[in-house]
C-alpha cells in the first residue's frame, strides 16, 4: 500500500475537525446550559481532561485512516465504528472547549492526571521525538503509524488492531482516572461512557488479536 502523502493526512483531519466542531455546536444546548451568573462552565481538571481526551481521539482518527481499505471486513467495520463514535465524541469535547472559552490544545499535558508528578517535577514532557502528542497513555509513535500506512494484508490488520487496541487501553486509564476526580456532571458521564465503549471494544480487538495469533502490545504512560 502506498503511504498517504502528507498534504492528505492533513485536509482528511482538518474535514474531521471540522465536522467535530460543527458537531459540538448543535450539541450544546443538549449538554451544558450556558449560566446567567458567569459561573465557570468547567472546572480545572474537567477541561484539562477534555483537552488531552480530544488529542487523543484525534490520533485514534489518524490510526483508522491508515487502515488499507482492502483490509478484512471485520477489522474495517471495527474501524469505522470506531472512526464514527470517537469523531462524535470529539464533536462534543470541542463544543464545551468553546463553550468555556479556552483552547482545544492543553499547555500542561496529562498533568490533571498525575498532579503528584507535576507538583514534585515540573509538567511532565515525553524526550522521544518520535511520539506524536505529550505523553498520553497508549500512544503512537510516528514510526508505527508510518508503518501502518506503509503495510497491507494481514500484517496491515494485526498491526491496526494492535495500535487501537493499546490505544483504548490508554483511553480506558485516562477516562477512569476522571472518573475517580469528578464529583458529578456531563464530563464524568462522558467519561463514564467512553470507559464502557473502549473497554468493550479493547475486548474485542484483544479476541481478534488472539485468534490472528498475534500478541498484545504493551502500553506506555500509564
Amino acid at each position: 500500500m502506498t503511504a498517504i502523502p502528507g498534504w492528505a493526512k492533513t485536509a482528511a483531519i482538518g474535514a474531521l475537525i471540522l465536522l467535530s466542531m460543527v458537531l459540538g455546536a448543535a450539541l450544546r444546548p443538549l449538554i451544558v446550559a450556558d449560566d446567567p451568573h458567569g459561573a465557570p462552565v468547567l472546572e480545572a481538571t474537567e477541561i484539562a481532561f477534555v483537552q488531552d481526551m480530544a488529542a487523543h481521539h484525534e490520533q485514534a482518527l489518524i490510526i483508522t485512516q491508515q487502515l488499507d481499505p482492502r483490509a478484512d471486513p471485520a477489522v474495517t467495520r471495527l474501524a469505522r465504528q470506531i472512526r464514527d463514535g470517537q469523531t462524535a465524541e470529539m464533536g462534543t469535547m470541542l463544543g464545551w472547549l468553546r463553550l468555556a472559552g479556552v483552547t482545544p490544545t492543553n499547555p500542561a499535558p496529562m498533568t490533571w492526571m498525575h498532579p503528584q508528578t507535576a507538583a514534585g517535577h515540573g509538567t511532565h514532557h515525553d524526550e522521544s521525538p518520535d511520539v506524536l502528542s505529550p505523553p498520553m497513555p497508549g500512544m503512537a509513535t510516528r514510526a508505527e503509524i508510518d508503518a501502518l500506512a506503509s503495510t497491507g494484508g494481514r500484517d496491515a490488520e494485526i498491526l491496526f488492531l494492535q495500535l487501537m487496541q493499546r490505544h483504548h487501553v490508554g483511553g480506558v486509564a485516562m477516562a477512569q482516572a476522571a472518573e475517580s476526580q469528578l464529583s458529578d456532571g456531563p464530563v464524568r458521564q462522558t467519561a463514564r461512557e467512553m470507559l464502557t465503549t473502549q473497554s468493550q471494544e479493547a475486548g474485542t480487538m484483544a479476541l481478534m488479536l488472539t485468534q490472528f495469533g498475534a500478541p498484545l502490545l504493551p502500553v506506555r504512560g500509564r
